[in-house]
């Protein structure tokens, strides 16, 4: 018996098989849930979303996370199809002033506002709908994928770490309410994980190192992130909600570790 036998659910963002989204995909799939798979019409031609669709069962509803309109409608397609729904997992997120690298003291603000838009009101925008559709059940549960960089200053990750910081305030505004319907809210704050949205970002090779020689445990994949992302829809953590969890292999309680100081005595030794 699967730990998800039984719900159903919808998966934002998978783009490719490196995404989280397409793990978590995989992952609920492992445990028994049905679900349904959404991204942009952009990703039609971007990604290879038909080919998740297929090997898990899934039907795909196209639509825009920053559209009310497309939104409205498809959880009311996602309610004919599957009545209210279990679970949402929210793995959206782009930086257009980072992918443009434009420095963070000289955003575009355009840019900057379709950021937040896309990567942290989205979030809102999904939740709201559900709600206004009722297409959510008591006692569900919603995750959504941040990193650390809400809470600490990575500075090639600039305005995404504003985005990241506004998605965990609105984690925790809507756990408050959610909690009256016994619905649960949570951000996973995953590790530097290999994906076609990090490779976006100047400088993703030297976070993902960095954070690899600092935690004890190294970086956590994608596979081992759904894996966790399983645990939070299932009933198992139903009384856990409002949080950012962090499954980053120790990263977030470290400082610095041996292998990073001993790198950096090579690397001084040499400029001397």
């Amino acid at each position: 018996m699967g730990l998800l036998d039984g719900k159903t659910g919808i998966i934002f963002g998978a783009l490719n098989d490196e995404s989280i989204a397409w793990a978590v995909a995989e992952a609920a799939k492992r445990e028994g849930a049905e679900f349904v798979l959404s991204n942009a019409p952009v990703a039609r031609r971007l990604g290879s979303l038909d080919e998740l669709a297929e090997s898990t069962g899934s039907s795909i509803i196209w639509a825009d996370a920053t559209s009310d309109e497309e939104l409205a409608d498809l959880f009311e397609q996602v309610k004919e199809e599957h009545g209210p729904i279990d679970f949402i997992v929210h793995s959206i997120g782009m930086g257009v002033n980072v992918r443009k690298d434009v420095p963070y003291e000289d955003l575009n603000y355009n840019w900057y506002q379709k950021t937040l838009d896309i990567s942290a009101v989205s979030l809102h925008r999904i939740v709201h709908h559900a709600l206004d559709q009722e297409a959510i059940k008591d006692g569900g549960s919603i995750v959504a994928m941040s990193y650390i960089g809400a809470q600490r200053i990575f500075s090639k990750y600039s305005e995404m770490g504003d985005a990241k910081a506004l998605l965990e305030s609105i984690v925790r505004a809507f756990g408050y309410r959610l909690g009256k319907r016994d619905i649960r809210i949570n951000a996973i704050s995953q590790s530097p994980t290999k994906t076609t949205a990090g490779s976006g970002i100047d400088g993703f090779n030297a976070m993902y190192e960095f954070a690899e020689r600092v935690s004890p445990l190294g970086n956590a994949d994608a596979e081992s992130c759904a894996d966790y992302t399983i645990t939070l829809l299932s009933d198992y953590t139903r009384m856990v909600t409002m949080q950012t969890l962090y499954h980053d292999g120790g990263f977030s309680s470290m400082g610095i570790s041996d292998q990073l100081v001993e790198a950096m005595e090579d690397s001084f030794g040499d400029d001397e």
